[in-house]
């Protein structure tokens, strides 16, 4: 055997024993059917392995270092935290589900009061209560034949969030999931599931949250999925502020049918190494998706943002804006695609991605991509990656403010072409206070957003 074929059987040989672990312990009464969408998915992971930059998908994301460590499913359970941890995170306008190293902890949530059929709850428990609605989808969006950390997030397929919207009704609460790591004496590693349908005409507001209570490090690979039926409206906001030391790799998919409404916010801020991979399938005549993110990194901070819109039908509508802000040695990749099938005449596309560099060792790489096969589009994408400008600076100066009050102010400004698509208050209102948290005179700033 070659030595390279040694050591990849060692370093997947660790994760595929705790895998065996795991199905130990799994209940008998768990449906066939999960059981055999879990099997398929260890076998694809077995297969293809982790990723390596000579996959064009990845030549700018090493994951090296996540196989040269051992990690281990996180075993700290939720009676080890206490009110005061989950508080900060919480948004107490919202009916809410908390998950503790992946883990449904049942004592910090609260479901709040929901149309008859509608279900907000546990995976886990849907997968007995309501097996026709979750297998009808779970597993089925997401691509975990080539996406080595989907597959081993559906190979771990069990806890995890569940939310169905019956048809024509409206959600008024918005419903918050929140997913937090918790410190261990050894790096490990949890598998958050979102699965949420939003049946024909119904509308609900969604809040996908991800932080760490404390150092360590960790990994976090959640896989999110996302359908819509038709006509459906879903707002949601997804926010990731892991530790400092945490690896977070995440894969998130919507499904649009006919004259459906999508709009997913991201926001990144923590992680020392992040990669977001969002992908939408405009499946219906007329179906819309705005992807819109917003990374704030400093030190070493590194975030790849992936992204990939698929327009299979006529008259459809898609709007992506990312924009980063980088500090010291930060590094961040932004790749979009843009995909227009044969027959899918008057689409309109459009893609931004817009950094701003705040220092000479921060680097910032962008790749919009636009592959049309229909002769009826409107499609465009625009890039830049750029300082302060020097003339706006010049102008708050020469007004009496000083140079890093004017930064400050530049900066925000920057930021709130994003900050202005944050419809939902609660979430604006954290997103506001922490970028002015990182200002260097967040103060000024603070008087005109309070």
């Amino acid at each position: 055997m070659p030595v390279t074929d040694i050591v990849t059987s060692a370093v997947l040989g660790s994760w595929l024993e705790d895998y065996t672990d795991f199905t130990a312990r799994l209940p008998a009464s768990d449906p066939s059917a999960v059981a055999q969408l879990r099997h398929h998915a260890i076998g694809t992971f077995s297969g293809i392995g982790f990723p390596s930059k000579d996959i064009e998908e990845w030549r700018f994301t090493d994951v090296t270092p996540i196989t040269e460590m051992s990690f281990r499913r996180a075993t700290r359970e939720e009676s080890e935290l206490s009110p005061v941890d989950v508080v900060p995170y919480s948004y107490v306008e919202c009916g809410e589900l908390v998950f503790v190293n992946g883990r449904y902890a049942p004592t910090f949530s609260s479901i709040c009061e929901l149309p008859e059929e509608a279900v907000m709850g546990n995976l886990a428990d849907a997968l007995t209560s309501h097996p026709e609605k979750v297998q009808a989808h779970l597993g089925r969006y997401v691509d975990y034949e080539t996406d080595a950390f989907a597959a081993l997030n559906t190979a771990y397929v069990r806890d995890g969030a569940f939310i169905y919207i019956p048809r024509g009704e409206i959600i008024r609460d918005p419903l918050h999931i929140l997913y937090l790591s918790t410190n261990a004496d050894a790096p490990t590693v949890s598998y958050p599931r979102l699965l949420v349908i939003a049946e024909e005409g119904s509308e609900v507001v969604l809040v996908e949250s991800y932080a760490g209570t404390s150092g360590g490090t960790y990994l976090s690979a959640p896989v999110t999925e996302i359908i819509a039926g038709e006509g459906a409206r879903v707002e949601h906001y997804r926010i990731q502020h892991e530790s400092e030391e945490a690896w977070h790799i995440s894969s998130s998919q919507v499904y649009c049918s006919a004259g459906s409404e999508v709009t997913s916010q991201s926001m990144s801020f923590g992680g020392a190494f992040v990669r977001n991979s969002v992908g939408a399938v405009l499946h219906g005549e007329g179906a819309q998706a705005k992807l819109n993110g917003l990374y704030l990194i400093n030190g070493t901070q590194f975030v790849d943002n992936h992204l990939d819109v698929d327009h299979a039908r006529s008259g459809c509508t898609s709007y992506q804006l990312y924009k980063g802000i980088l500090e010291d040695e930060a590094r961040a990749v932004f790749a979009g695609r843009i995909h227009v099938r044969p027959g899918a005449q008057q689409t309109d596309a459009e893609q931004e991605n817009r950094n701003l560099i705040l220092s000479p060792q921060a680097t910032a790489l962008s790749m919009p991509q636009l592959e049309i096969f229909a002769d009826d589009v409107k499609c465009t994408h625009g890039s830049t990656v750029g300082e302060l400008d020097e003339d706006a600076l010049f102008y708050l100066r020469s007004r009496g403010i000083g140079a890093e009050e004017a930064m400050s102010m530049l900066i925000y400004a920057f930021a709130s072409e994003y900050i202005d698509h944050v419809t939902f208050r609660p979430v604006r209102k954290t997103l506001e206070r922490f970028i002015v948290n990182r200002l260097p005179h967040g103060e000024i700033v603070r008087q005109g957003v309070s």
